[in-house]
This record gives C-alpha cells, structure tokens and sequence, in this order.
C-alpha cells in the first residue's frame, strides 16, 4: 500500500513526464514540481526506476481487475474485447499522462527492471485477450481461422499506434470516437 506522498510522487511523476517527457523526469525537476526536496523524495522511492516501477504496477493493477471483472462475466468473448479496449482508451483521453509512460518502452531500454515490468504487463494483457478470443472461438463467435495469439497481436497493435498517434498529434483527434471506429473494425474481422 502506497502513502499519501508516494501516491503524490507518483501522480506528479507522470505529468512531469506528460509535459516534459521521460528527458525531462529528473529528481530535481520533480522536487520543484511538488515543491518538497530532493532527499525528501528519496525517503519514499530509492530512484527514479522505482517511482517508474510503481507507476508501472498501478497501470498493471488497473489492467487485472479490468480483466478479472471481463473475464468472469457473462457476455460474449466480441463484447469482453469491447469493453477492455473502451476502457483503456477511456483512461488515456482522462490521463493522457499514462500515455507517455506505458508506450515510452523504447526509452527503458536501459533499465532492466523497466523493461521487465513493461513485458509482464505486455503479456498480461496478452494472455487476457488470448483468452477472451480463445473462448470466443469456442462459442463460435470468434472466426478461428486465425490463431487467437496473432488476433490478439493484431487488436494490441492497432490500438497501441492509435493511441500513440494520438499523443504524438497533440491529441487533435477524439481518441474515444476513433477507438469506437477501430472496435467496430474489429467486429468486422472476427
């Protein structure tokens, strides 16, 4: 469990990295933007990788219970699909923030710690979907003429350039309408 003032890093650790990118995610620059010293931010995190960690851990805890409460209810594998990618495109337009941070793998690069938690939840989400889709294809609702791993692949990848297209452009698209558009393409092709 997190205190008040982790909670409070945390939250001004992304929009830090929101506003000034991951370059710009320094302890000094955070320390400014809470208005607490340096040291006062190592009492609660050892270094910037685990405030990152934490970060990452809060993403991946909205995702499992995101999945547990889809994976457990009664509507079809296209609906359960339907409304995780909703929801996750709901939590980037209100923290485009998370944006930033989830897709900014490629700047981890460095960080081993960084990189695993981003392919633990990379995987996570994988798995969850493979499930959904695997069930589907069961119930005969979902084409099985392509492997569930590669129709997961193909929903992830779509959604993740979506998304990152839209923080690239400054947001100047509704992130919601488009993903509705991508959703329904979806339903086309299974």
């Amino acid at each position: 469990m997190q205190t008040e003032r982790q909670i409070q890093i945390i939250e001004s650790s992304i929009e830090l990295i929101a506003t000034k990118g991951i370059q710009g995610f320094t302890i000094k620059n955070l320390s400014k933007a809470i208005g607490i010293s340096e040291p006062a931010i190592y009492r609660h995190f050892e270094n910037k990788a685990e405030i990152l960690v934490s970060i990452l851990n809060n993403f991946k805890e909205m995702g499992e219970m995101m999945s547990m409460m889809v994976v457990n209810n009664n509507d079809t594998a296209i609906e359960k699909i339907e409304f995780m990618f909703s929801k996750m495109i709901e939590i980037f337009t209100e923290q485009p923030a998370f944006v930033s941070v989830i897709f900014s793998e490629e700047i981890f690069k460095n960080e081993e710690i960084l990189i695993n938690k981003i392919v633990e939840i990379l995987n996570l989400h994988q798995a969850n979907i493979e499930k959904i889709i695997e069930i589907g294809q069961k119930e005969k609702n979902i084409r099985t003429d392509i492997d569930k791993s590669s129709l997961a692949l193909i929903f992830m990848g779509s959604l993740r350039l979506l998304v990152k297209r839209w923080e690239l452009n400054n947001q100047n698209f509704n992130l919601k309408t488009e993903g509705e558009k991508l959703i329904n393409s979806f339903k086309l092709m299974v």
